[in-house]
This record gives structure tokens, sequence and C-alpha cells, in this order.
């Protein structure tokens, strides 16, 4: 028995570091996982091979849902060439917007109008008023539906919208939502509702379905109005949970031209999860009329895009800051190509303040963030701990560039997870965004150096440890 162990063991590291040696692109991550693989036997071979295989590069790997989404050219309406901006007068704008449209393949539209919905509670009063105006057809996808009050609500208001004759389709993530299988789904079902889960996790396509999370929120009503950001339905939103209390977030309620962006990508998502390759987009798009006067534009990756598309647009909003840079995130764990930017820019004299929960509802997640907090603080970058937890994913730019939506500071958001950001170049929501920011800083801990330097042995081995592991987190 130990001799077959040992062959195992030997056959399975020397196959996982040559495959790391091979098709490793980042030395760090490289070594990371090279140390799990020995350090964890077997077991480092097996984690590698689910959560740490380059899948982009092995082409024989990937999946043929993969190969099918790519597949689906969705339409461009006239409406959206009639609205798109190329920001010809801020050659800031104008690079950061091309370099979304290259990556993420949504160009930016004008004409429209967002509403920041500031917590679970108006962002969940905001959605159930115009899912009770609907007329033709409710659009759901979410990360996480888990049972309770809001999902019971959803059940019924899904229930009299469909003897209206509204139809409404949910997606969900198969892992996120895993508490829906069974009965929860099968109600939704019964009432005429088609719900289908996204990358269902089975043996046969395990390797691709565990790892490759889909992390949007988006809700799509008549095409004329959409809701995404970072609330998922929880009812750790509206009420008080042990421990962590009542979870704090920030939504966008979306009208014009951008709502078809947005749309389009619920549809690819929604082919992906459902098969139905005889749903008719025509049907479900529209043209959009002007609703305001934001700029905005959809950013959207994942694992199939050819470029890491939420990193990119971080670090491209980053290199283009002149004054300051506020970010908002719970998980604020992110690969080295985005810390090194973030010291560069913040060594050139670009104000840079950090805000995040003291308290985590991951702590492996929690103690690899404050990992990084010592480089940071060497170069002036500002860290504040906030005493509720918050899970809003934000970075404002200047006094003129916004982005709020589901890709979290890390290398699952980066690289793993299919995501969704809105990016909006205005100034007058990018003001709202700063005075709340600050509001909030007001309020949290700010961290020094000395303080940090003076944490205990035990915390420093534990953030040490857990640094280790951020390729898995």
């Amino acid at each position: 028995m130990k001799t077959t162990f040992t062959i195992v063991y030997v056959l399975s590291s020397i196959w996982a570091i040559g495959a790391i040696i091979y098709h490793g692109r980042r030395p760090s991550r490289s070594i990371s996982w090279a140390l799990t693989i020995i350090a964890l036997p077997i077991l480092g071979a097996v984690l590698y091979y689910l959560f740490g295989v380059n899948r982009r590069k092995f082409k024989f790997f990937n999946p043929k849902e993969f190969e099918k989404r790519k597949k689906y050219g969705l339409p461009t309406t006239s409406s959206q060439k009639k609205h798109t901006t190329n920001f010809e007068d801020d050659i800031r704008k104008k690079r950061l917007s091309r370099l979304i449209n290259t990556s993420s393949n949504t160009k930016a539209t004008t004409g429209n109008k967002i509403t920041a919905l500031q917590d679970g509670g108006e962002t969940f009063n905001t959605l159930f008023k115009a899912m009770e105006k609907a007329q033709k057809f409710i659009h759901v996808q979410y990360y996480i539906l888990e049972r309770g009050t809001l999902l019971d609500k959803m059940l019924e208001l899904f229930k009299r919208k469909i003897e209206e004759g509204v139809e409404v389709r949910i997606i969900y993530d198969s892992l996120g939502s895993y508490k829906l299988r069974g009965r929860p789904r099968k109600k939704f079902e019964d009432i005429g509702v088609k719900i289908y889960p996204i990358m269902p996790i089975r043996l046969k396509n395990l390797l691709f379905s565990l790892n490759f999370r889909n992390h949007r929120k988006i809700v799509i009503i008549d095409n004329e109005i959409a809701f995404t950001g970072g609330v998922n339905v929880s009812d750790k939103y509206i009420t008080r949970q042990n421990g962590l209390g009542k979870w704090k977030d920030i939504h966008l309620m979306l009208h014009g031209p951008i709502v078809n962006d947005l749309h389009m990508v619920f549809l690819k998502d929604y082919f992906f999860a459902s098969n139905k390759e005889d749903f008719h987009i025509s049907n479900y798009l529209s043209e959009q009329q002007r609703a305001g006067d934001v700029d905005a534009q959809v950013v959207a990756g994942g694992p199939d895009s050819k470029h890491p598309t939420i990193m990119q647009q971080y670090i491209g909003m980053m290199n283009q800051a002149q004054k300051s840079i506020y970010i908002a995130n719970p998980y604020f764990v992110p690969g080295e190509a985005f810390l090194e930017s973030m010291k560069i820019v913040a060594m050139e004299g670009v104000e840079i303040s950090l805000l995040v929960p003291k308290k985590s509802d991951s702590q492996a997640a929690k103690f690899a963030m404050f990992s990084h907090f010592e480089e940071l603080l060497e170069v002036g970058i500002k860290i504040y701990l906030r005493e509720d937890f918050s899970h809003s994913k934000i970075m404002v730019v200047d006094d003129d560039l916004v982005s709020i939506g589901s890709g979290n500071f890390d290398i699952r958001s980066f690289e793993l997870n299919y995501e969704t950001n809105i990016l909006i170049y205005d100034k007058k929501i990018t003001s709202e965004m700063i005075s709340e920011f600050k509001k909030l800083c007001d309020r949290a801990d700010l961290v020094t150096l000395e303080r940090y330097r003076n944490r205990t042995i035990w915390l420093r081995f534990l953030e040490g440890l857990f640094k280790f592991f951020k390729p898995v987190i």
C-alpha cells in the first residue's frame, strides 16, 4: 500500500510540476503551485488539476460549452451604433473605452440614466417594483439564489406575472446556488419559470464546472430597465446575520442604450445554460431611446475571454488616474501585476485609498488580503477597515470615472469567473460615490504602518500562510 501511494505521489507530482514548467505564465504563481504539490501529496496535484491548469492554453481541454458560447454572434442594433461614443475630446476616456472594447467587445454608449442603489433594502424594493410593472418578460441571472424571504417573494411575484402572460427566465450559478437544487427549483418550474443552472456540477465536466463560476448579477425587464451590481438574492442583505450583521452592497438601475449591451450578456449566458438554440434574439432586443446624459460601458469577461478583461479594466482605470483612486472591496487579493501597478501609481503621487471590511465571511481571503498591507502602506496608500461587512466592488478614479459591478479584486474574478461591471464616465455619479466613500472612511479605522508592523507573530504567520494559497482562494 505504501509503495502504491509513493508511486502515485511521484507520478502525479511529476505530471503536475511538468505542466507548471511547460505552461506556467507567472513565476510567482508557478512556484506557489509547485510548493503546494510537494507539500500536499497527491492532493496538491489534484488541486492543481482542478484549479490551477491554464485552460486558455489547453485548447483540447476547452469544454464544448465554451465553443458553443463563442458561436453566438449577438446582433448590434441600429440604436447601439447611434448612441456609441468614442470620447474624441478626452484622450483618457478614449484610451480606456478602447481598451474595454478590445478586451470585452463592448462599446461605450451615451444617453443613459443610471441610479445607484446604496444597500440591499433599496435594491430589492426598487427591483420588485420594476418587476411588478413588467409587460413582456423578466430575465434574471444571479450567482446566489438563496432560500429565504426574498426568494419566496420573488416566487410569488413571478407566479402573478406569469398568470398575466409575462415570460420569466432564470439562470443561476450551480455552485453559488447549490441549495436551489431539488424542490426549491421545482417550485419555480411548476409556475412556468424557465430556469436553468449555469455549468451544472457533474462528474463528466467536473474539471470545468467546479472552477469556472458565473458570478454575474443581472436582471432585465422588457428590455427597458436593467439591474446589475454586487447584490445577490439573499436575506443577509436585508436582515442581520450572525457574526457579520446585515451585508452592505451597491447595485445599479439602468435605462437607455446600455440596457441592450447588458441584455446581450444575459442572452449569451442563457443560450449556454439552456441549450435552447431556437431562442429568437430579435424578440427580446429593441431599439433604445436616449434616457439621460450618462456615458457608460458594459465590461464583461470570463474564462473563455481572450484577455483577462476585469483585471485589464481595473489596471486601465488606475493608469488613467491623475489625482485620486478610491477602492472598496471585500476580497482585495489581486495578483502581482495589479499590486505593482498600484504601487507605481501611488509613488507617482496619486492619492490611493483602500476601504475593506474588518471582518469577513472568508477568513482565508481576509488573511491573504491583510498580507499585502505592509507593502501598500510603505508607498503611502491609505487603508481603512470598516466595522460592518461590505460586499461592494467599487473603483473610483479622479472625479469622472467609477466602476460598479460583480468583479472582485482577486485572481478568481480576474481569471476564473464570469463577471460584469459597469464603467461609468460621469462626474455627477462619481461625485456621489466619492462623497459616500469619504463618509465611510471617516467612520472607519485607519491602519498605520507602525501599528501594522506591531501585529502579533501569530497573525503574521496566518497572513503568510494564506498568501501562499492565493491562487486557490
